[in-house]
């Protein structure tokens, strides 16, 4: 399969660096900037002992000549709709989009342009950033990819696309319910460490740190249930454990976006969240106050 990865960042350059490490036929579809980066100093993956350099086919949104068979998107949501303008001379009759965004909006706005039989769900778990340098450096030692269709199973081809490639990966027979699942883990994650500005480890070990943890985990597993798609007990549980853990260094990318002074995914993790939770008629005052909270830090940038 001729894949498009949409996005060389801390997801994309991750997934992708690994499926063009294990011969997949990858082209990056980049900006300029860095696509200059890229070809200056290769796609770097780092940390934990790593240092690999990949030098990977990469387009921009200009140099597209040919429908692709399969588009992995990992983007910023707020990078998502200039994104679809970019790669959208890739699609063809046959092509299947595989986003691996947090939360759910991205969903619709794919589904409403491109169709919504093409439109895969993802979740990826890793535990990655962009570095100073513009590498992939490793945090944790966190890879993992679940994918399948929204109704009914992916098409077979995908296994021998994207399994043995360096990442775990799992075909879900309910990927919707997967995607509830995360949507709890980085809403609450992202919640603890953006509202209290410090690591899950901080918050946790302060006193009413740990209580509030699992307060601010209760409402968004709460609207996950009322939408119709419980977290099962042991995933919420171990979510539990993580949000309460100490000594713990573990923040959220939503952190450490925030302490970058860089764009935070506010209206796709938190408020799109909240906005359904009022549509459900549960209660979320910690998740409203965080989504207040991060507002005003985006209005302030903006």
């Amino acid at each position: 399969m001729k894949i498009l990865v949409v996005g060389a960042g801390a997801v994309g350059g991750y997934l992708g660096g690994r499926l063009v490490q294990a011969g997949r036929d990858v082209t990056f579809l980049v900006r300029p900037g860095r696509r200059r980066l890229l070809r200056e100093r290769g796609l770097r993956i780092v940390g934990l002992g790593e240092e690999t350099t990949l030098h990977p086919y990469t387009i921009t949104a200009n140099e597209i000549a040919q429908p692709f068979d399969l588009i992995l998107l990992a983007v910023k949501a707020n990078a998502l709709r200039a994104a679809i303008d970019d790669f959208a001379p890739a699609v063809g009759p046959d092509t299947l989009i595989l986003p691996v965004l947090n939360g759910m909006r991205h969903i619709d706005v794919l589904a409403e342009r491109f169709g919504d039989p093409r439109v895969l769900g993802g979740v990826v778990l890793v535990n990655t950033t962009v570095d100073a340098n513009g590498d992939v450096r490793r945090l944790g030692d966190v890879q993992s990819l679940t994918y399948g269709a929204r109704e009914g199973l992916a098409p077979d081809r995908l296994v021998g696309t994207l399994g043995d490639a360096g990442f775990a990966t799992c075909q879900s027979a309910d990927i919707v319910a997967e995607m509830w699942a995360k949507w709890v883990f980085i809403a609450a994650t992202g919640a603890v460490t953006c509202l209290m500005r410090g690591t899950i480890g901080e918050v946790a070990s302060t006193p009413g740190g740990a209580e509030f943890a699992e307060a601010v985990l209760d409402e968004c597993a709460s609207v996950a249930e009322a939408a119709g798609h419980p977290v099962p007990k042991e995933v919420l549980e171990n979510t539990r454990q993580t949000v309460t853990a100490t000594p713990s260094p573990m923040t959220s990318s939503a952190y450490r976006d925030l302490v970058c002074d860089r764009p935070v995914e506010v209206e796709e993790i938190f408020g799109d969240l909240a906005r359904r939770a009022r549509e459900l008629g549960v209660p979320v005052p910690l998740l409203d106050l965080v989504t207040l909270n991060l507002r005003v830090y985006q209005g302030r940038q903006a």
